[in-house]
């Protein structure tokens, strides 16, 4: 005799719950990770059919954390597939640049973290937008608390340094 243990497992109507309740996070991840509409709508929906398919797997506890993980991995397999590489000199060009001019704060910080590696803009993404912890975030992107620890570090140290005075963007 086969043993259940004590997962919630979901059913057609919990996941359709799951559905409203973070269909929206996740396409907000996506979509200011690739600056892609269609793409990041494609990238939710893949995700939401991988649940439907293991809605019998699935604790329902941990189906946000499934979601998030199966999404920003098919991101990424997508962003390495239409890499595109642009002169850093373009990027940098504007940085260091200050305005008399206000161009917007959520520009300028949008500008700032483009230039963060990807990795760092995807965890620190998780972390300060999605609200997410460190183990969280570990199972989401693979990397172990300590690592998600330093590349959000990192990211922040980063940010402080292009930003530097908060009257620079205002």
């Amino acid at each position: 005799m086969r043993y259940i243990n004590a997962l919630s497992i979901m059913n057609p109507k919990e996941y359709n719950e799951c559905v409203k309740a973070y269909s929206d996070a996740v396409f907000r991840f996506i979509v200011s990770n690739l600056k892609d509409y269609e793409t990041a709508r494609d990238i939710v929906q893949s995700a939401f059919e991988v649940l439907w398919r293991k809605i019998d797997q699935v604790d329902l506890q941990k189906a946000k954390s499934f979601l998030f993980t199966v999404a920003y991995r098919d991101m990424i397999d997508h962003i390495r597939k239409n890499k595109r590489f642009e002169p850093i000199t373009e990027v940098n060009d504007h940085l260091g640049m200050v305005s008399n001019t206000y161009t917007g704060a959520s520009e300028s910080l949008q500008a700032c973290l483009s230039t963060l590696p990807e990795i760092q803009q995807h965890v620190l993404m998780l972390r300060d937008y999605e609200g997410y912890d460190y183990k969280e975030i570990g199972v989401i992107t693979g990397l172990n608390e300590s690592q998600v620890k330093v590349y959000i570090f990192r990211a922040r140290t980063a940010l402080k340094s292009l930003i530097g005075k908060k009257e620079v963007i205002l």
